[in-house]
């Protein structure tokens, strides 16, 4: 079946744009939002990435309308919601809690919404059975809540929130709730699904691996304000600010002095990113550009060995105390012991340096 024919299957739509435009929400003296703009282009999937407090939930809370902005505006596919209520938003939520009623079986559980909108009995059930066959549960249709794993409940939740074809889909920390194992394969069977189904999706994530994940672009998000949002291989190489450096994926701070475009850091030359502090300052640089030969001459001494499977971290001190991690194979950790001395060598990929 062809992708164009599978989506008409499927109820797929061809995905609506999202316009945030300078909302601002307040809980008395905290600025939950502080004037965030979000374009989101049609079909696409957007995770909205940060710490507890800054504001990604309250953004995703307003654009379903089960929160009031103070300022700004919200469009979708070019009609204004900005004072539209929450049930007539055309939004398909899902929560961390899955919410499934319990009385219920899991094939009437996701027609649920359809028996709101008056469809008939046959229509509810065919469309109930095809987002099913669509997560992958076609065969528990019958069952209850409690008859299913959490991960199984919640395929459940977002075949319920597809099954209204709803113009965006909103998913508010969705696989929390779960363990590491089952989260990586739901975060995956997400991605398929919305891929499959081409709705326009805002994810809300605390989760910098998932949010990597499964994104078309990530926006981190500060004090009630988008710090910066770019697909997910660019933001990791190229963070515009040091809370994103820091933020998404690990960092040392070493020493550097920048002159012009370049950077010398641990005796190499490296690209400066824009933003970057002038002469002295502190590079950011991950540590898998960051590798540690054996030199019994070396200025650096290894202070511990991690071992994670296919890669192991390593940190050494420098001379002057300051530590470096080194994300490397297994294959080379091995070669390492604590006490070591080595030679700290650095990849020329761009990196950002703040001041000291």
């Amino acid at each position: 079946m062809s992708d164009a024919a599978s989506r008409e299957v499927r109820g797929a739509t061809q995905g609506v744009a999202v316009e945030m435009t300078g909302l601002r929400r307040s809980y008395g003296d905290v600025h939950a939002l502080d004037g965030l703009d979000l374009h989101i282009d049609p079909g696409e999937l957007v995770v909205l990435l940060g710490p507890s407090g800054c504001g990604k939930t309250t953004a995703l809370r307003i654009l379903a309308g089960l929160e009031t902005q103070d300022a700004g505006t919200i469009s979708v596919g070019g009609r204004d919601l900005s004072h539209v209520s929450a049930n007539k938003r055309d939004m398909g939520m899902v929560f961390q809690a899955y919410s499934l009623f319990p009385h219920l079986t899991v094939l009437d559980n996701v027609a649920f919404g359809l028996k709101l909108r008056g469809r008939s009995r046959a229509e509810r059930r065919t469309r109930a059975g095809d987002m099913l066959d669509l997560v992958g549960l076609g065969t528990q249709k019958d069952r209850y809540a409690n008859q299913l794993s959490g991960g199984q409940q919640q395929r459940v939740a977002l075949a319920r929130a597809l099954a209204i074809e709803p113009s965006v889909l909103l998913l508010d920390e969705p696989l929390s709730a779960l363990d590491a194992k089952v989260r990586v394969q739901l975060r995956d069977e997400i991605r398929r699904v919305q891929r499959d189904v081409g709705t326009t999706t805002l994810f809300v994530t605390h989760d910098q691996e998932e949010a990597l994940a499964v994104a078309d672009r990530v926006g981190v998000m500060k004090d009630g304000r988008l710090d910066q949002i770019a697909p997910p291989a660019e933001l990791y190489s190229t963070p515009a600010t040091p809370f994103v450096a820091e933020f998404v994926g690990l960092s040392n701070r070493v020493p550097a002095r920048v002159a012009g475009e370049i950077a010398e850091v641990l005796g190499t030359r490296v690209p400066v990113l824009a933003g970057s502090a002038t002469g002295a300052g502190l590079a950011l640089v991950r540590p898998e550009a960051v590798s540690f030969a054996p030199d019994p001459e070396g200025e650096a001494r290894i202070v511990s060995i991690s071992f994670l499977g296919p890669v192991s971290r390593a940190t050494a001190t420098l001379a002057d105390g300051t530590e470096v991690l080194a994300q490397l194979a297994s294959s080379a950790g091995h070669r390492l012991q604590v006490d070591d001395r080595v030679r700290v060598e650095v990849e020329p990929r761009p990196v950002l340096v703040v001041g000291a």
